[in-house]
């Protein structure tokens, strides 16, 4: 008969909102081992696999602390509630823990009250100690996402089924995957697996089963907002549904996203194993996306399987037509599944598409070496060039108006360029030639269409390298030290580095004249660069790696997406972190189109 050899949770933490499938390793008749999920419709051996779940509740509610989800709270922060923030956020397991959080936690009161309490008693005013029953500890439901409902499909009618020592287990699901709902917050939940008779539809033996630790609400980004480059910031949080754009104004975000292929333990040890899983960063990261609501999304480090079965849907039902391009597979080991890619988004009631444009660096390697250089030398320079890495180029047509006489009646096309260059930071050269590649292309569709560029991505180069140089001057310095590594002479001569584009860096408007930004902003800028301090926070590296290039004679950036504070992300080592899903940051600006003579 087939048995259940071993049940076990990829993680034992379960989150709000986030996938649970127990791995179930059975044994078939024959002693062959499987892991399929063997249902009533499929049995196998004349038997199939009933599952349930329980949530099992305890005459003691208890509370999650919002800094540490694995510790049951101590303490509430009375501010929270009297500023009516969310109530996940007033709990802290200890007054180490609040004292330690409240740099950071301040800025919630700040954001959410119009003035903030200074006297030297606040800490002692603004938190409140649970007694031993937990009585001000039950958790606000009616908070909850309606969109984080349990599966695909309704949630399973909750009934009691047992009662015990003070405990009741609730029956909560009846499929292997269980989705926690904020219902389940605070409380354990059990899986149990029984093998079934397909003709008596009784169970045979004992069920086996496994206990999760507490469940806990899924940490939720701090709210980031829209500044705009006249120094005014957008009242409230990032809400652009709410604001009132102007003509001709659009959004686009460019993100990082990191691959899960590469969200590794050993790489971010400091993260906690359940916030560096898929199935947390993923609703993580969708839950970002989806709240800033651009009107064009370029991400990097999209698995082509993540792309097929998660964003590409899930972006669907938010309003986005989705493409994709995957890296090749040259250099890549392991399964074609794994392999990332630039995916771009755009919404469908902003703009439609005109045509697209895929360069793979690899096929420019190979035009290169076959034009300029001999046989021999080939082979060695293929090793040194061929490094999977793609742009994907959309051209869309803009369904709104620039309503400026001049253009009335003409169509608005934009051409938006996706790209991640080569990590390697001794590869300098190749760095460079891959831009210089990419910007030659780009080129050559903005003579043919005279029409404004935007250049977003992961370039792997930090402020005053070669290629950054490139992309926003034009041209590279002959002098410049990153020109000494060429050791196959595709540099040369310097002065063929040069484009005609006339890109500027969005996040360079914060350093516009005449734009009063704050303080708390300015500290995010690197003053030499005019680029921000950093986009890549990560324990071994933080720096400046992704940008948002835009054609300066035919769009202005009218608003920015707030920096983050290094300090802020530091309480978590680095990222990626349960707040932060990607050891990036989004970049998004908002861009007006204006009129303009041909070039």
């Amino acid at each position: 008969m087939l048995s259940v050899l071993r049940v076990h949770l990829p993680s034992d933490i379960p989150i709000v909102g986030c996938d649970l499938t127990p791995y179930v390793l059975l044994k078939r008749l024959d002693k062959t081992l499987i892991s399929d999920d063997v249902t009533e419709l499929n049995p196998i051996d004349g038997h199939f696999l009933r599952y349930k779940w329980y949530r099992i509740e305890s005459d003691k509610n208890v509370a999650i602390c919002s800094i540490h989800p694995t510790e049951q709270a101590t303490l509430q922060c009375l501010g929270c509630l009297k500023a009516k923030l969310p109530v996940a956020k007033s709990y802290h397991c200890s007054t180490k823990c609040f004292s330690d959080a409240w740099q950071h936690h301040r800025v919630l009161h700040e954001r959410a009250a119009s003035s903030v309490n200074e006297n030297g008693n606040e800490e002692e005013e603004l938190f409140g100690r649970f007694n031993s029953t937990g009585s001000n500890a039950s958790l606000s439901t009616s908070q909850s996402n309606p969109n984080l409902a349990n599966g695909n499909t309704l949630v399973y009618p909750a009934a009691v089924t047992h009662r015990s020592g003070g405990e009741t287990w609730v029956e909560v699901g009846y499929s292997k995957l269980y989705t926690p709902t904020a219902d389940d917050v605070g409380h354990l939940l059990k899986f149990e697996c029984v093998v079934v008779d397909a003709e008596t539809k009784l169970a045979v033996g004992p069920p086996s089963t496994i206990l999760t630790s507490r469940v806990i609400p899924a940490p939720s980004p701090s709210p980031r907002r829209m500044i705009l480059v006249n120094g005014m910031d957008v009242p409230g949080n990032l809400d652009l549904d709410g604001r009132i754009l102007s003509a001709g104004t659009f959004t686009v975000l460019s993100y990082n996203i990191l691959s899960d292929a590469y969200a590794t333990n050993e790489l971010y040890s400091y993260c906690p194993t359940w916030a560096l899983s898929w199935p947390y960063r993923r609703q993580n990261l969708l839950r970002e996306i989806a709240a800033y609501r651009a009107d064009i999304v370029c991400l990097q480090e999209v698995q082509s399987d993540h792309f097929e079965e998660f964003f590409a849907p899930e972006l669907d039902k938010h309003g986005y037509q989705a493409m994709f391009k995957r890296k090749t597979a040259e250099v890549f080991v392991g399964s074609i599944n794994n392999i990332d890619g630039c995916a771009t988004f755009f919404r469908r009631d902003r703009f439609s598409h005109v045509k697209k444009y895929e360069v793979e660096f690899n096929k420019a390697a190979q035009s290169l070496t076959d034009a300029l250089l001999p046989s021999a030398q080939k082979k060695n320079a293929l090793n040194r060039l061929v490094k999977d890495n793609v742009a994907l180029i959309l051209v869309l047509e803009a369904k709104f108006s620039n309503q400026s006489i001049e253009n009335l009646g003409k169509r608005q096309l934009i051409c938006v360029a996706n790209t991640h260059i080569n990590v390697h930071q001794e590869l300098k050269d190749v760095k460079l030639w891959q831009v210089h590649t990419l910007l030659k292309g780009l080129e050559k569709i903005a003579a043919s269409a005279d029409i404004p560029m935007l250049v977003c991505g992961d370039f792997n180069s930090v402020p005053g390298s070669a290629p950054h140089a490139l992309l926003a001057m034009g041209k590279v310095d002959p002098l410049h030290p990153d020109l000494a590594i060429d050791p196959l002479g595709i540099l040369r001569p310097p002065a063929k580095l040069a484009h005609h584009l006339p890109l500027v860096s969005a996040y360079s408007s914060f350093a516009r004249p005449g734009v009063r930004l704050g303080l708390e902003q300015r500290r995010r800028m690197d003053s030499g660069t005019n680029e921000p301090l950093f986009t890549n926070c990560s324990r071994d590296f933080i720096g400046t790696h992704d940008y948002i290039f835009y054609s300066a004679d035919s769009l202005t950036v009218e608003s920015l997406l707030e920096l983050l504070d290094e300090d802020s992300l530091r309480k978590d080592t680095a990222l990626p972190s349960p707040e932060w899903s990607s050891d990036h940051i989004a970049l998004l600006a908002e861009f007006r189109c204006k009129s303009r003579t041909r070039r």
